[in-house]
């Protein structure tokens, strides 16, 4: 192929581009003026040299895929050009079932960053931690990687080794992590209750199935005759997901207002979420825990409910992204992740780069190690030879697996002494 095709090819390509932008959704803007044109002219001269005196011979597809992933990455963090491949990967993570690590990663500081280990996955099991920045992956720098690169690198076979070098802060050297991939079949939703009377539910992602386990998982709760005290829904170390499900998850705790709304450069880029009145809403108080590892479409749902005057939020501060973005696929296979709008909280906040501060800030403490719990005082019931009760159950006895939870998470544990103290003030 001689250098006119090659320019027409490329030029044609953008022009494509531009008119694929244009048709998308939210119509984005998107004009090529005197100034694109001097630009354009300048990248035939930068390809005609390269393709005349680099040493070795080019693959065309190479140098532009290179080109275009250049232009991307200048514009923020999470908009991206995706080959065909690493398209597919991207289709396969919404479906909750692939084989890798288990791990979700952002760019932070142009660094590979955690954002959060998935519960009881490969990385979570190893001791990867949020906030954790991965500067190898299997001895390669991940220097110039995109998020992209990245993902695709930490995928692979089930049963494959890798290694993941990474900085940590507060520790002086890096640390080396060997993992072996699996298959991560993601349940988004958990959901379990705390000496009967109090629901607690734990979305670790948003992807396609999240509403319908949130339904289920609220049925199971409600089952039976017990009257929920109060309910605590767990976002923490949630990156986000699907924005359609998050603006569900939101509307079946709201009966009506604004759950979110988006607005972008073009005019009519413009968009609100309502609630509606299903009939079937939680009527207990909501607790949202939240921390640093709450990202993107947990942000949405923690602003809705909260601003919306339904829940109370209790944890630390939220990842703060608080972009919409959209995917267009291309004629080739490939296709292009853009950030198209800002999205704002019903009450007009737009939280990006900065995110969500809950109404009480509880930093999370980590317990500490030992053989045996000390903490535990002696009681009656444990002296040998005790004159057992007349009632089968002591009223406000907590099973000692409860109990191990709430020692090991203090914000847990705050928001139940809450949601009980809530009662106990509505009876005074």
């Amino acid at each position: 192929m001689n250098f006119n095709k090659k320019s027409g090819l490329f030029l044609s390509a953008l022009l494509t581009f531009a008119i694929l932008i244009s048709l998308v959704g939210h119509r984005a803007a998107f004009a090529i003026d005197n100034e694109t044109y001097k630009n354009l002219k300048l990248f035939n001269e930068v390809l005609n040299m390269v393709e005349k005196n680099y040493v070795e011979d080019i693959d065309p597809k190479v140098v532009i895929h290179g080109a275009i992933n250049g232009m991307i990455k200048s514009l923020d963090p999470h908009s991206t050009f995706m080959t065909a491949e690493q398209y597919h990967d991207l289709q396969v993570d919404t479906k909750g079932t692939f084989s890798g690590l288990g791990i979700v990663i952002t760019m932070q500081d142009d660094m590979i960053t955690v954002v959060a280990p998935i519960e009881d996955k490969p990385a979570f099991i190893a001791g990867v931690k949020a906030g954790d920045k991965i500067i190898k992956i299997d001895g390669e720098t991940t220097k110039d990687f995109t998020i992209i690169d990245a993902v695709h690198r930490l995928r692979g076979k089930k049963g494959t080794k890798i290694t993941i070098t990474i900085i940590r802060e507060g520790e002086d050297n890096s640390i080396d992590f060997d993992i072996v991939r699996d298959i991560i079949e993601i349940k988004s939703v958990k959901q379990k209750t705390y000496s009967g009377d109090i629901g607690y539910i734990r979305i670790s992602n948003f992807q396609e199935t999240t509403a319908d386990e949130l339904d289920k998982a609220l049925k199971e709760i409600n089952a039976g005759d017990v009257h929920l005290k109060g309910l605590i829904l767990d976002l923490r170390n949630n990156p986000g997901g699907l924005l359609s499900q998050s603006v569900k998850v939101s509307d079946m705790f709201l009966k009506s207002g604004v759950i979110v709304s988006s607005k972008g450069r073009a005019k009519d880029s413009g968009h609100v979420d309502t609630a509606r009145d299903d009939g079937d809403e939680p009527e207990c108080p909501v607790i949202i825990l939240i921390n640093g590892g709450t990202a993107s479409a947990a942000e949405i749902v923690s602003g809705a409910l909260h601003d919306n005057k339904r829940a109370i939020l209790l944890g630390t501060q939220t990842f703060g992204k608080g972009i919409v973005q959209t995917i267009v696929p291309l004629k080739d296979g490939s296709a292009l992740k853009l950030t198209i709008a800002r999205y704002y909280t019903p009450a007009g906040e737009c939280i990006q780069a900065r995110g969500i501060v809950p109404d009480i800030v509880v930093e999370y403490v980590k317990p500490a190690i030992t053989g045996k719990d000390q903490s535990r005082q002696i009681r009656e019931k444990d002296l040998k030879g005790h004159i057992e009760s007349e009632k089968e159950e002591v009223k406000g006895d907590k099973t000692d697996k409860e109990m191990i939870d709430l020692r090991k998470d203090n914000q847990l544990k705050s928001a139940i002494d809450l949601l009980r103290s809530w009662d106990i003030f509505k009876k005074i």
